[in-house]
């Protein structure tokens, strides 16, 4: 089968039966060969384990965080929820680096936090492995959350704990909407990044923003350079958005 989004499963268990996981070691390895080759400059940029020779770099989630600084004295504290060994960090911090201060925290799976600590972590990169353990070492003005409540079983629930927190900013970017209600599929991964399958969730925009609306307000959204045709055709278009929490 082909690299693509298949499929309209019932539960997760039942797209589980279909897909091998994103717990499989093979996907840590090839991503932390990729970080460890830009962090020592032979690489300029990875995304997904994928190396690149320049940066694709967001300038929504630049113009997002750099507002956010500003509107913070120049400094800026990052929650990275699902943030692998520091993609978006790698991808960002040339934009960055003239600030008061930066301070960029991944929570990640442990396995994940383990080889980020071991391998990857330095001055304004940091990783844990809960978002409260982060909350409370770190005080971050912001959480991104890129590419990741897709992969998750219960993403509205997590979502809601994420909220719960009530931190002054939140970035949701990287994340597929359709206009059909929540579909869960399974996403096989194009063997040119690495052999694996999983999961993957399309949220309704309209649903997905509700979730928002007593504690949060929007500030901006754009549509970014992402989108995808699932299995029957169903367009999905991946957007950014930046919120801040009401006064």
């Amino acid at each position: 089968m082909v690299d693509g989004f298949y499929g309209d499963f019932a539960t997760w268990s039942e797209a589980l039966k279909y897909s091998n996981g994103y717990n499989n070691p093979a996907i840590l390895e090839k991503v932390k060969s990729a970080v460890l080759k830009v962090k020592s400059g032979e690489a300029v940029y990875e995304r997904d384990s994928v190396l690149f020779d320049q940066i694709e770099y967001s300038y929504p989630l630049l113009t997002y965080l750099l507002y956010i600084a500003l509107a913070n004295g120049n400094k800026l504290n990052v929650m990275d929820f699902g943030g692998s060994l520091g993609t978006s960090y790698f991808q960002c911090r040339n934009f960055l680096t003239h600030l008061k201060s930066l301070k960029w925290n991944v929570v990640e799976q442990k396995h994940f936090v383990q080889c980020g600590k071991k391998y990857i972590e330095g001055d304004h990169l940091k990783f844990y492995d809960h978002m409260e353990a982060c909350i409370k070492a770190e005080r971050p003005n912001v959480l991104l959350i890129s590419g990741v409540l897709q992969y998750l079983e219960n993403p509205y629930q997590i979502l809601q704990e994420m909220l719960g927190y009530g931190l002054e900013y939140i970035i949701i970017d990287r994340t597929l909407f359709i206009d059909k209600p929540d579909r869960l599929t399974v996403q096989i991964v194009p063997p040119s990044i690495y052999s694996a399958s999983y999961p993957a969730w399309f949220f309704n925009l309209n649903r997905f923003l509700t979730s928002f609306a007593n504690q949060y307000n929007e500030v901006d959204s754009t549509d970014s350079f992402e989108y995808c045709r699932l299995d029957d055709g169903v367009l999905a278009q991946s957007s950014i958005i930046l919120f801040k929490r009401k006064s």
